[in-house]
């Protein structure tokens, strides 16, 4: 299986639709998928909206569970890459990344101090 490298600077914001979950393996035993270090292997589905383009819903699967990714919350996708795969007459592309980290916000009192916040 091919992988091909994503340019997430081109995707526009990506948000945090579905939080971080264990992805199964085997979904009889429900036993969790692991990678060959024996890491378990989390899926975030991130919403994707280009400018001018609807929303997509995409599914990232990445090592070792991602701290801080709450749903709604904006992230950044590091070392993303997508696979073409095929099964029997089904086909798809999956997406995997190094690391999937929230974009920090900028808290309330840095705006006011900016004259961003309140109104006159």
């Amino acid at each position: 299986m091919q992988s091909i490298p994503v340019d997430t600077s081109r995707l526009g914001v990506l948000r945090c639709a579905v939080g971080p979950e264990p992805k199964i393996a085997d979904f009889e035993t429900k036993e969790v998928k692991k990678d060959r270090d024996g890491n378990t292997i989390y899926s975030v589905a991130v919403t994707v909206r280009q400018e001018g383009r609807r929303v997509s819903v995409i599914e990232i699967a990445v090592t070792g569970e991602p701290k801080g990714v709450v749903e709604g919350a904006e992230v950044r996708v590091t070392g993303l890459d997508a696979f073409a795969w095929a099964m029997g007459d089904r086909h798809g592309i999956s997406f995997r990344a190094a690391a999937i980290t929230p974009v920090p916000t900028a808290s309330a009192p840095a705006a006011a101090s900016n004259g961003k916040a309140g109104g006159a």
